[in-house]
């Protein structure tokens, strides 16, 4: 069967499925989304992105969308095709407005579709962009379809040999990539807390940026955060290879991806054995629910 997409209700041919050209997610980027993992044909941990396309959209002044109707949406996609790994993309605009900021009342639009993808790489770099997040912005926190800051970012990035850009925010701490979040792991000497909890010990502290640094609040930060990370503030300044003992990233279609350069020096380990461990909980817990 060819692949199929869902548009305000109707399932078509996707390409064949089409919204207006007046779309407020398309003229201003006035939307949020999930990207939700696919395996053998299932949305893995599909119940926690919609809490947080619910928490976005409210987040944006949109009433949440209809859950009942994604997850139908979800699953005629997915029966649509077999995607064996895959992400499913679930859109949701304020629907059809004035070429302006202005919202117009009336339907919004709620986009489903699927793509196959590859397994992520086993490592990658990191490059810290010039440009702050600004975590006191309206969208701070918000998984909006506004991307065109993190676009012109991760090609900045990728011109320094880096795979993926990393933002510190106006106060000079830590925040977030394009599309992950970041821990790092300090020795066991780093940090005022000691080395009693929050992942410490012989692995060090595994450390992330709180959710008040300007951050999203990732489905799988929140996961490696169960496991032990401690949320706490870093400054950017020390996010630099020979200050930490190994970093990682984490997001839906990374899962848990160690670090292997920042700023084109070579972490001590990658992996490590906090990046390993947290990784292995993941999996465990993708495996459960």
């Amino acid at each position: 069967m060819a692949p199929q997409a869902f548009v305000n209700g109707r399932l078509l041919p996707a390409d064949q499925a089409v919204v207006s050209v007046f779309d407020h997610g398309l003229v201003v980027g006035d939307g949020v989304f999930e990207t939700v993992l696919v395996r053998e044909g299932r949305a893995i941990l599909l119940e926690r992105h919609l809490a947080r396309l619910a928490s976005s959209a409210r987040g944006l002044g949109l009433q949440a969308p209809d859950p009942d109707e994604v997850r139908t949406a979800a699953r005629q996609v997915l029966a649509s095709e077999e995607l064996a790994l895959g992400r499913l993309r679930i859109t949701y605009t304020a629907g059809p407005g004035p070429l302006g900021s202005g919202r117009r009342a009336g339907q919004r639009s709620l986009i489903v579709l699927a793509e196959s993808a590859d397994p992520p790489a086993p490592s990658t770099r990191v490059a810290v962009v010039p440009w702050p997040r600004n975590e006191r912005g309206a969208l701070a926190g918000l998984k909006t379809t506004s991307y065109a800051e993190n676009a012109r970012a991760l090609a900045w990035a990728v011109e320094q040999g880096a795979d993926e850009a990393i933002f510190a925010n106006t106060a000079g701490n830590l925040c977030e990539g394009t599309g992950s979040n970041v821990f790092v792991v300090l020795g066991e000497d780093g940090g005022e807390d000691g080395g009693e909890d929050g992942g410490a010990g012989a692995e060090g502290q595994v450390i992330t940026p709180p959710l008040s640094s300007g951050c999203l609040a990732g489905v799988t930060r929140a996961i490696a955060v169960q496991c032990g990370a401690l949320e706490r503030d870093l400054a950017v300044d020390d996010f630099k290879a020979e200050h930490l003992v190994e970093a990682f990233l984490t997001s839906t279609a990374r899962g848990v991806q160690p670090i292997a350069t920042i700023d084109g020096a070579e972490l001590r380990e990658c992996p490590g054995p906090a990046t390993r461990r947290i990784a292995e909980q993941l999996e465990k817990l993708r495996a459960e629910e």
